[in-house]
């Protein structure tokens, strides 16, 4: 019986029902109700059904037409059946490829969260992308990113050192920066989001156009300010307002590194005995290091925002860590352009040498530095906790109230 409007609405009953005017076209009703079409059609020996869509979507006259021009490819030896397919695939590939750079970057930071060293090298994946990476191309189709992209985000002028390319200001980072954009493309040809060279390779690509790291002339030493115009300093940075700026002001005190202050996590802060332990994996030295928490730096400590299910201590925009460029921008809305944030510890060595009489490696201790050759270390086993928390107690009484310039002042006498 042939298929016209009334008998298709009528059939209800699950099943298959062949239109006898138009060579191997069905009308299959599912087990729900749902109508839909079919081809029927042989190919090398192969029978095979190809869905022609459904009764919703197409009425038989189109169903029929539809039928017609799937047997005109049959008959050219074409399979509308991987058409299809190759037709789906073909749309999936192009919309993979409308992900963003900065999309897949944090893609593959999820994926990879487990697998990395520690938190800080965690957050400092992020913040260097946003710093320095994002803002170039981080909405430009990861399958647009190119050669002259990579390049752009490598040799535009570093925000803090006018003149200098962040791939000269800051080489080691700079290198780091390169390789972690090299491991987000290469994620995402794997992914099947772009295909081609990967323009952030090294050997035989960027080592042509871009200084090696070894080459560079050392940068010079980091801009310090001189100890005599801290205490004046501290007294304005009090003032601000924001964690960026209680967040430097917790790095001049503790003379630590920007690294180990944006990477603080709460369970690393002892209150209490005011005593905060960076594990040795966020220690560039590798080696765990217990820093004394003056009253000031506690106080700082006690007046910071905290989050559930966020356990950094320095709390940033997007909810995480601080960027690494935080502080650097709170020095730069002070107008303190001549001075770096890692430079202060470069201050704290000064006024240790020239005000007080606290012995040197005493000093070096606190800045973490590693002391002496592997037959003095072996030695010297302990890490002069007692003594280095004198010496971050006078270095907090300084900062707020500073001894007259000009002449030593032992301070205190530790050996």
């Amino acid at each position: 019986m042939a298929l016209n409007t009334k008998r298709i609405a009528k059939l209800n009953a699950p099943g298959r029902y062949r239109d006898p005017e138009t060579r191997g076209l069905y009308l299959q009703v599912g087990r729900t109700g749902t109508k839909s079409w079919l081809l029927r059609y042989e190919l090398n020996g192969r029978e095979r059904f190809h869905g022609l869509g459904s009764l919703d979507d197409f009425s038989l006259k189109e169903a029929r037409e539809r039928a017609r021009a799937a047997r005109q490819k049959i008959a050219d030896g074409i399979d509308p059946i991987d058409v299809k397919r190759a037709e789906r695939a073909a749309r999936a590939v192009e919309a993979a490829k409308a992900v963003t750079f900065e999309e897949a970057a944090r893609q593959y930071f999820d994926q990879n969260e487990p697998r990395w060293r520690n938190r800080k090298a965690a957050a400092q994946f992020l913040s260097t992308m946003e710093d320095y990476v994002f803002p170039v191309f981080g909405k430009v189709s990861i399958a647009q990113v190119d050669t002259g992209l990579v390049l752009k985000a490598l040799e535009r002028e570093h925000p803090n050192r006018p003149g200098k390319s962040v791939w000269m200001a800051i080489p080691e980072t700079a290198n780091r920066i390169r390789g972690r954009i090299e491991n987000v493309l290469d994620w995402a040809t794997t992914r099947g989001y772009r295909d081609g060279e990967n323009p952030a390779r090294w050997r035989g690509h960027l080592q042509n156009v871009l200084p090696a790291r070894g080459k560079i002339q050392r940068v010079e030493h980091h801009p310090a300010m001189p100890y005599s115009k801290l205490p004046t300093f501290m007294a304005q940075l009090a003032k601000r307002e924001g964690v960026a700026a209680k967040a430097l002001e917790f790095t001049i005190l503790t003379a630590a590194r920007t690294g180990e202050v944006i990477g603080a996590t709460w369970d690393e802060i002892d209150l209490d005995g005011k005593v905060w332990t960076v594990p040795a994996g966020r220690m560039k030295a590798s080696k765990e290091h217990r820093v004394p928490l003056s009253d000031r730096a506690a106080l700082i400590l006690n007046s910071l925002p905290r989050e559930k299910d966020n356990p950094f201590v320095f709390i940033g925009a997007r909810s995480s860590g601080l960027s690494n460029m935080a502080m650097a921008a709170v020095l730069k809305r002070l107008d303190r352009n001549d001075v770096t944030v890692h430079g202060f510890r470069s201050t704290f060595r000064d006024w240790a040498a020239e005000l007080t009489s606290y012995a040197n490696h005493i000093v070096e201790q606190a800045l973490a530095h590693t002391i002496g050759n592997a037959v003095e270390r072996a030695y010297r086993r302990g890490d002069l906790f007692e003594k280095r928390v004198r010496l971050m107690t006078d270095w907090s009484r300084f900062c707020a109230n500073p001894a007259p310039v000009g002449k030593v002042v032992p301070m205190r006498t530790a050996e």
